[in-house]
C-alpha cells in the first residue's frame, strides 16, 4: 500500500526539498470597505492624506482612519477632484471647480456648453491643468485655453521627475518638455496605439511615464529602454485607464476588472473580487494592500501571510457551519447570492461521492497530524457513506442521498428519472438511481478509512460493507440492481455492455478500470476467492486490463472533467492490491496515458495522486501554486473570460458546447474548481446562489502533506 514506505521509495527518485512549500505564503483576501450610507456608492478618487484615507464619491468627501468614517454630503455631481501640493483637496462637476475648504477660489473655466471636466492636476502650487471633453485648460491667476490640444478628449495629466508634462488624449500622447510642446505620435508612438491614451503614472522613481493606449499598457523610459505589455505578452484585458506603481509592480484599473503586473499577471475581476467591474481609482495602501474604487464601492485587496494548515482550518470551520447535512458534505445554496449569512443544505445526486471526497481529506489529514478531531470527522463522514447503504434496505446498494422521513428534499433535476423512497424502519427517505460515482468513491475511501483511522470495532464494519457492496455487484451480474429491480442507469460494468454495446464505448475503458479495483479491494479485505476468479474472468476472458489502457482512448480531443474522478479514484487500490499481477504494467501504462491527458488541466487532485501512484514528481510544483491561490472565497461567483486578450481560444469547444482556452483560467480569476470542474471555460459559475465546501482544496493538501510534498 501507499504508505510512508512508499513515501521514501519516491524520495529516491525525485528530489523533494524543490516541492516543500514554504511556512508561510501571501494569501489574496478580498474585503468590503463599508461606506456611510450618505456618500452613495459610486468612489471617484481614493487618496492619502495626513494619515487618512480619503474617498471622494459623486456626493462628497468622506475620511477613513483606524476603521472609521468621517465626512459629509457636499452636494451631488461631483466627476473627479484631485491633491495640490499642500494637500488640500480640489473637487470637480462637469462644469464647476472648488476646493474642499475654500483655501482658494479660482472659479471655473468658460466651457462650452457641451463640454464637460474630466481631469484635474496640479503641477505646482501656481499652476492647474483641467483636461475636458473638447481640450486642455490651464489657470495661472486667469483661465487659459491651449493652443496645442484643442477638439480633442483629455484623459489624464501627469509630470515626470524631470519636470516634462503628459497629457493622455484621443488625439495623440502629448509632451511639454522645456516649454516646447510636441505630439509624440508624430515622433515616437506605435500607429497600432491609434493616438488614442487613457491613463498616465510617472514610473521609476518618476523618471519613466507609463500610459495605457488601447492594446497595450506601455512605458516611455528615461534610459530609451521603451516597453509596451499587449495581450500576446499577458495583459488581461483593456484600455487601461488607471496606472499606479507599487514597489513590486504596477496596479492597473480598466472597466472590467484590476490587473496586477509584478513577476506575473493576476486579474482581478467579478463579484469575488470587485462590488463592480468599472475600477475608477486605485488606491495603495502599503506594501501588501491596495484599495479599489468602483461605481458599487471600495473593495479591499490585500496579501495576507498564511500557511496552508490555517487554510485547511479555515475551509474546515465553513464546512462545520454550512456543510454538514445530517453528516453529508456537499456544497450549500444560498438564499440571497453571495450573502453566506443565507446558507441552507439541500440534497444533492451525488451526495455520497461528495462526501468520499471529504472522507479522503479527513483520513490523511489524521495520518497526518494525528488530529483527534480529524478523527471525529473521519469517523462521522464514515458513518454517513455507512447510512447509505444500509438505509436503503438493499443489501450492497448505497442510495445517491438520504435525508431524515421528515425532512424536505428537493426532487432531482437530472434528465434520468429519480425517487425516493422510504427506509425500511420508515425512519429515513433515500434517492434512488445510484451512479457508478457512489460506488467508486466509497470503495475508493473506505480503504483510507480502514487504514489510517478506523478501530478494530470500525474495519470491521469497513469490512463487510465494502464486501456487501460487491457482492451487490457480482451477484447481479456486474450490475448495480435498483429499487424496482432494473440495472441503474450508470451502473452496468458487465462484458455485453462494456465490449459489446456502442453506446457504451466512451465508458469502457473507464468502467473496466473501476470493476477491476473493486473486485481486488474487495479481495484484499475479505480474503473471498470469488472476488479474484471474477477478477480473472474479466481479464482472461474479456480483456478487462487492456480495456483499462483505454481510458483516455475516445473522445481524445476532449475530456470529460466529470469522469476524471472516476477514472482517477480506481488506479489507487487498483495498484495497491495488485502487487506481482502480471497486469500491472497495464494499469501503470493507464495511469500514465490519463495523467498526461488532464496534465495541461493543472488540477492539483491530479497531480498529487498522480506522483504518488507513479512514484514521480507529476508537476507538484503547478500543485503547490494552485492550492495556494485557491480562493479563501467559496462562492461560486460567475466568472467571465470571453473578454480578455491573453487567453488563447481553443477551435474545439468542450465538451458541453461552451468556448473555452487552450490553458487553464488562472484559479483565482475563474469559478471555484471542483473535481469535476473544466478549469478552461472562458465563462462559468452561478451568480452566487451556491458555496462550494472547499473538501477539493483539503483532498489535495493533505494527501501532499502526508507524502511530504509540502508542510
Amino acid at each position: 500500500m501507499f504508505s510512508i514506505r512508499s513515501f521514501l521509495l519516491i524520495l529516491l527518485i525525485f528530489p523533494m526539498s524543490a516541492c516543500l512549500a514554504q511556512e508561510t505564503y501571501l494569501q489574496t483576501v478580498k474585503t468590503d470597505i463599508i461606506l456611510p450610507d450618505e456618500a452613495g456608492k459610486n468612489v471617484l478618487k481614493l487618496f492619502n492624506s495626513e494619515g487618512n484615507v480619503v474617498a471622494v464619491t459623486s456626493t462628497g468627501v468622506f475620511r477613513h482612519r483606524d476603521g472609521k468614517w468621517t465626512g459629509r454630503r457636499q452636494g451631488t455631481g461631483w466627476r473627479t477632484a484631485t491633491l495640490d501640493l499642500d494637500g488640500n483637496l480640489w473637487l470637480a462637476s462637469a462644469k464647476n471647480i472648488q476646493s474642499e475648504k475654500n483655501v482658494k477660489n479660482i472659479g471655473s473655466p468658460p466651457l462650452a456648453a457641451n463640454d464637460t471636466i474630466l481631469c484635474l492636476f496640479w503641477e505646482n502650487k501656481k499652476t492647474l491643468w483641467v483636461g475636458t471633453n473638447e481640450g486642455l485648460w490651464m489657470w495661472e491667476g486667469r483661465w487659459d485655453f491651449s493652443p496645442f490640444i484643442k477638439s480633442t478628449r483629455v484623459n489624464d495629466i501627469a509630470k515626470d521627475a524631470t519636470g516634462s508634462l503628459y497629457i493622455a488624449t484621443t488625439k495623440g500622447l502629448w509632451r511639454r518638455k522645456e516649454a516646447k510642446w510636441v505630439n509624440l505620435d508624430e515622433t515616437l508612438m506605435a500607429i497600432g496605439n491609434q493616438e488614442t491614451y487613457y491613463a498616465l503614472s510617472p514610473y521609476n522613481q518618476g523618471k519613466d511615464m507609463i500610459f495605457g493606449s488601447v492594446w497595450a499598457v506601455s512605458c516611455i523610459a528615461d534610459n530609451g529602454d521603451h516597453w509596451a505589455l499587449r495581450g500576446a505578452d499577458g495583459l488581461p484585458y483593456g484600455p487601461v485607464r488607471v496606472v499606479r506603481p507599487t514597489h513590486d509592480g504596477i496596479w492597473m484599473g480598466t472597466h472590467k476588472g484590476a490587473i496586477k503586473k509584478d513577476s506575473s499577471w493576476h486579474y482581478y475581476h467579478g463579484k469575488r473580487w470587485m462590488p463592480h467591474s468599472q475600477i475608477n481609482d486605485i488606491l495603495v495602501i502599503d506594501s501588501l494592500t491596495v484599495w479599489m474604487a468602483t461605481l458599487e464601492g471600495i473593495s479591499q485587496i490585500k496579501q495576507q501571510p498564511m500557511t496552508l494548515a490555517q487554510k485547511a482550518d479555515l475551509f474546515e470551520k465553513v464546512i462545520a457551519l454550512r456543510h454538514n447535512r445530517r453528516g453529508l458534505i456537499n456544497r450549500s445554496r444560498l438564499k440571497t447570492p453571495g450573502d453566506v449569512s443565507s446558507s441552507y443544505s439541500d440534497n444533492e445526486d451525488n451526495d455520497g461521492l461528495w462526501t468520499s471526497c471529504y472522507l479522503l481529506a479527513e483520513c490523511f489529514r489524521y495520518a497526518a497530524t494525528g488530529d483527534s478531531a480529524a478523527k471525529a470527522r473521519a469517523i462521522e463522514t464514515f458513518e454517513a457513506l455507512e447510512r447509505l447503504e444500509t438505509v436503503t434496505g438493499i443489501s450492497g446498494y448505497p442510495a445517491r442521498s438520504y435525508a431524515t422521513a421528515t425532512d424536505v428534499v428537493t426532487q432531482s433535476r437530472s434528465p434520468h428519472p429519480k425517487k425516493w423512497h422510504s427506509s425500511p424502519d420508515g425512519k429515513w427517505q433515500w434517492l434512488d438511481d445510484t451512479s457508478s460515482d457512489e460506488i467508486t468513491g466509497h470503495l475508493f475511501t473506505l480503504p483510507l478509512f480502514y487504514d489510517m483511522v478506523a478501530d478494530s470495532a470500525q474495519k470491521e464494519r469497513v469490512r463487510r460493507l465494502i464486501r456487501r457492496i460487491v457482492d451487490h455487484i457480482v451477484d447481479n451480474n456486474y450490475h448495480l440492481i435498483d429499487f424496482d429491480g432494473k440495472p441503474t442507469r450508470w451502473g452496468i460494468w458487465h462484458p455485453d455492455s462494456l465490449n459489446h454495446s456502442p453506446n457504451w464505448m466512451y465508458e469502457r475503458g473507464l468502467n473496466s478500470l473501476q470493476i477491476l479495483s473493486f473486485l481486488k479491494t474487495a479481495y484484499h479485505f475479505t480474503g473471498d476467492s470469488k472476488f479474484e476468479k471474477h477478477y480473472q474472468y474479466l481479464t482472461k476472458q474479456h480483456g478487462y486490463a487492456q480495456n483499462a489502457v483505454q481510458a483516455k482512448v475516445f473522445g481524445p480531443f476532449e475530456t470529460s472533467h466529470s469522469d476524471d474522478i472516476l477514472n482517477f479514484f480506481p488506479y489507487y487500490n487498483l495498484l495497491r492490491y495488485s502487487q506481482g499481477d502480471p497486469h500491472r504494467e497495464l494499469y501503470q501504462k493507464s495511469l500514465l496515458r490519463s495523467w498526461q491527458a488532464v496534465r495541461n488541466d493543472h488540477m492539483p487532485v491530479w497531480n498529487v495522486l498522480s506522483s504518488v501512484m507513479l512514484n514521480k514528481d507529476c508537476d507538484l510544483q503547478i500543485a503547490l501554486q494552485e492550492i495556494q491561490q485557491y480562493p479563501i472565497d467559496l462562492v461560486n461567483w460567475t466568472m467571465e473570460n470571453s473578454h480578455r486578450w491573453d487567453l488563447p481560444k481553443d477551435q474545439l469547444v468542450s465538451r458541453s458546447g461552451k468556448l473555452q482556452s487552450t490553458k487553464p483560467i488562472p484559479t483565482p480569476e475563474s469559478n471555484i474548481s471542483r473535481w469535476n470542474t473544466n478549469p478552461k471555460h472562458f465563462d462559468a459559475g452561478d451568480d452566487g446562489k451556491t458555496e462550494e465546501s472547499g473538501s477539493y482544496f483539503l483532498a489535495a493538501y493533505w494527501i501532499g502533506r502526508y507524502h511530504g510534498f509540502w508542510k
